[in-house]
């Protein structure tokens, strides 16, 4: 079976290339603005849901979700039913997303945004920054160990807040200083196969001092209350509310089975 995740990141690679010849990094600099940014890991530790509703028309797995799906639709009332943080794709070729998606959204909400892409290059984290994103995504087996303290690192200079994913034991390693909150993806990236108990299992093995999260296959209210159970504070949650008509609805619904 071809590697999902190899064919996007070499794709993700020639896509920067392309970008960096319209805009430098020195130009976005020069546009940053100072406004404050609401803090993804605080509204995670403090929200008593948790729940990290994403934006995603479509999905290598699924192909088209919600194709139409319009900024202006969904992300207001994922904030206001009840959102702790809403996760933003920004992946034009196999997720329908981008980066003017995650800009948008920042005008119409100030709730922590997360830019959800494969970051490989610094570049990235500029665009994150421009689009006032308050969290960057780094995943484990899409990096080396060196280059994910690179890029965290990075990330916190520019005063963005850094959520590492990992999905097995071995990219515990990837884990450093620089980090703000763990991801266990129960998707594998490179068959896209979805199984909730990889954070059952590999819950335990994350340091207690970093506040984590359980990504993708969660749809029953029940797996949320589990998972809380099991020290997990946020849950990435798209497909279960992106193919309804009314994501901000689905979302409504499904935090009153929680509270």
């Amino acid at each position: 079976m071809e590697n999902i995740l190899d064919k996007i990141i070499a794709n993700k690679k020639k896509e920067i290339e392309q970008e960096k010849s319209l805009i430098s990094i020195a130009q976005m600099e020069q546009s940053f603005t100072d406004a404050t940014i609401r803090s993804f890991r605080e509204a995670l530790a403090t929200s008593p849901t948790g729940i990290i509703a994403e934006f995603k028309r479509r999905s290598p797995s699924r192909d088209w979700i919600f194709k139409d799906a319009k900024v202006e639709d969904v992300i207001p009332l994922y904030s206001q039913n009840g959102a702790a943080a809403i996760s933003v794709l920004t992946d034009i070729d196999f997720f329908g997303g981008s980066l003017t998606d995650l800009a948008q959204a920042r005008e119409l909400t100030d709730t922590p945004l997360l830019r959800k892409d494969f970051v490989v290059d610094e570049y990235q984290l500029y665009q994150a920054r421009l689009s006032e994103a308050s969290v960057i995504l780094l995943i484990a087996s899409a990096l080396s160990v060196e280059e994910t303290k690179r890029l965290a690192s990075e990330a916190q200079s520019l005063g963005l807040e850094v959520l590492l994913e990992i999905h097995n034991e071995q990219e515990l390693g990837h884990i450093n200083e620089y980090v703000d909150v763990v991801g266990i993806n129960n998707r594998n990236l490179g068959t896209f196969v979805t199984d909730v108990q990889v954070s059952f299992d590999l819950g335990d093995k994350i340091p207690a001092e970093f506040l984590k999260i359980s990504e993708s296959g969660i749809s029953d209210p029940q797996t949320v209350k589990d998972l809380r159970q099991a020290g997990f504070r946020g849950f990435l949650m798209g497909e279960n509310f992106m193919k309804t008509a009314d994501p901000g609805q689905a979302l409504k619904e499904f935090i009153t089975q929680l509270i």
